[in-house]
């Protein structure tokens, strides 16, 4: 466990641009922690809550140097189905166990998996989630209550038709405006952090107008409780938990590596990481918090603004914390419609269009595992869009590695033997290469080449370039060896690497550790067939 404490090393190299990059980050982070709260069911405060406790506890805790967490779209879009279903005790339950499953997966060094996941997965999951927060946004847009409905898609039919009954066009215009301010305003001036003005603007321009706002917050963090923790429940709601600390584990491992790519000299500690988010995500909830994650846009903005250190994320919470103390009254007059034009506008800007283009371009099972994973987590829930990225991306992978496998005819290797004895040999004696993986997308197509070799005394199979095996090749070839002993026809094998004599052991079939002995043992064999003079 001490490996994942914090230490003096983390705080080495801080500076004043740290400080200035935290406070650049809160003026981006605090509008993305109200909508987000408000997004997810359990309130704006909630949001704020999140990113003041969990901002702070990752800075010091995770296992990035540059990391910014706090509450997130991605999360939300978990979350939403579960308040709809437990409440919100029931989401506070499932962070406090999430939090639980994330120190166990830290423990058992599972960060390091992370890196397997490949990049058609993460844009695929990325362009769900930006599709699922702008839906999501709809009725706040729109300015109707949000509809009771489980799907985001149903939630949005139902908005629009309350919305065309009895047009709320002043939602519309605050929505729509804000979100075209931060993204042409992005376009303008990318460094400058321009969702905190477009909210004062926008709710300044609201002020007289019929829409709804945030409400009341408290003007302090509330005291620490577990009265929401009911044991009987945790049964019920463990697999939801399981979904929140994946989630959180792949985002927060995501935004470090790409906070390690925009770095020049910084690499996270994927175990320590997941031990931060979940230490965190153990807190959270005594607050009345929603469940955490690492921020892959705050983050983005924290390395842009500078951020050589821990300092920065920290003075990120702090800052935070002061306006909660300070300027609760004023962020609760903010319009429900500004922070959903400010949300939209996030989610926009999560599509990279640059990479998405090139991943497409890059091949068709790529494009495929992006739009499938894309579809899936619109259609059904993330993990699951991840779970059904991954098997795809899984099986085009085996499908581009069998076919490099090879099975090819090679010349005998019969030493000093004189070239008519060569050619005497070779009306007997076959020698085959086995190149490549031996793995079962491969395997039975070598069975049927293997079978169908012309009439023959001995086979030998040379094995030194096979770079993988696994059971169902080892299957097929136990059958392919059968079928040619069937025949009358002796098998033999060289060159079996280390690593495979364990699998290959099982065949029955004698090896050699060079093919020019497996050649002379097969000649001996001929002679005692009487069948070379």
């Amino acid at each position: 466990m001490t490996a994942f404490l914090p230490v003096r090393a983390d705080w080495v190299g801080a500076t004043r641009r740290d400080l200035v990059a935290g406070v650049t980050v809160a003026v981006v982070a605090l509008p993305l922690a109200l909508g987000f709260g408000v997004a997810s069911g359990l309130g704006a405060a909630s949001g704020l809550v999140t990113a003041v406790v969990a901002g702070a506890l990752a800075a010091v805790f995770g296992g990035s140097s540059l990391q910014v967490s706090g509450p997130t779209g991605a999360m939300t879009v978990v979350l939403v189905p579960i308040v709809a279903r437990y409440g919100v005790d029931g989401v506070l339950t499932v962070g406090l166990l999430a939090g639980v499953l994330l120190v166990v997966l830290a423990v058992a060094r599972a960060g390091r998996y992370m890196r397997y996941v490949p990049v058609p997965v993460v844009e695929g999951f990325t362009i769900g989630i930006a599709a699922v927060i702008a839906l999501q946004q709809v009725p706040a847009a729109l300015g109707v209550p949000a509809p009771e409905e489980d799907h985001v898609v149903g939630a949005v039919v139902a908005a629009v038709a309350e919305f065309v009954a009895a047009p709320r066009w002043e939602a519309v215009a605050l929505a729509g405006g804000v979100a075209v301010v931060v993204l042409v305003g992005a376009r303008w001036r990318p460094g400058v952090p321009f969702s905190l003005p477009a909210v004062v603007v926008g709710t300044l321009a609201a002020q007289w107008l019929p829409v709804a706002r945030i409400g009341d917050l408290p003007a302090s963090l509330p005291a620490p409780s577990l009265a929401f923790l009911d044991l009987g429940a945790v049964w019920s709601l463990l697999p939801s938990a399981v979904a929140v600390a994946a989630l959180a584990a792949l985002e927060s491992l995501l935004s470090a590596a790409v906070a390690d790519g925009m770095s020049v000299n910084q690499r996270h500690d994927p175990d320590r990481e997941l031990f931060g988010q979940g230490l965190a995500n153990l807190v959270v909830p005594l607050f009345g918090g929603v469940p955490a994650t690492a921020a892959i846009a705050r983050t983005a903005v924290n390395v842009r603004s500078g951020a050589t250190s821990r300092l920065a994320a920290l003075t990120h919470a702090v800052v935070l914390l002061l306006i909660v103390l300070v300027a609760a009254p004023w962020v609760s007059r903010v319009p429900l419609a500004v922070l959903a034009g400010v949300l939209l506008a996030t989610a926009v800007r999560m599509v990279e269009v640059g990479s998405v283009r090139a991943l497409v371009r890059s091949g068709r099972s790529d494009a495929a595992v992006l739009v499938l994973t894309a579809v899936a987590t619109l259609a059904l829930d993330l993990v699951t869009a991840v779970i059904v990225g991954l098997v795809l991306a899984g099986v085009f992978a085996l499908r581009a590695v069998s076919r490099t496998a090879r099975l090819e005819e090679v010349p005998l290797e019969p030493g000093d033997h004189r070239a008519e004895e060569r050619a005497l040999l070779a009306e007997h004696i076959v020698a085959y290469r086995l190149d490549g993986p031996l793995l079962f997308a491969a395997a039975h197509r070598f069975l049927l080449e293997l079978t169908e070799i012309a009439p023959v005394s001995v086979v030998v199979l040379r094995m030194s370039r096979v770079s993988a095996i696994d059971a169902t090749g080892v299957h097929v070839l136990r059958d392919a060896v059968r079928r040619l002993e069937h025949r009358g026809i002796t098998v033999l094998m060289s060159g079996v690497r280390e690593e495979h004599r364990r699998a290959l052991g099982t065949l029955d079939v004698r090896a050699f550790d060079h093919t020019p002995d497996a050649i002379d043992h097969a000649r001996a064999l001929l002679e005692e067939r009487n069948l070379l003079p």
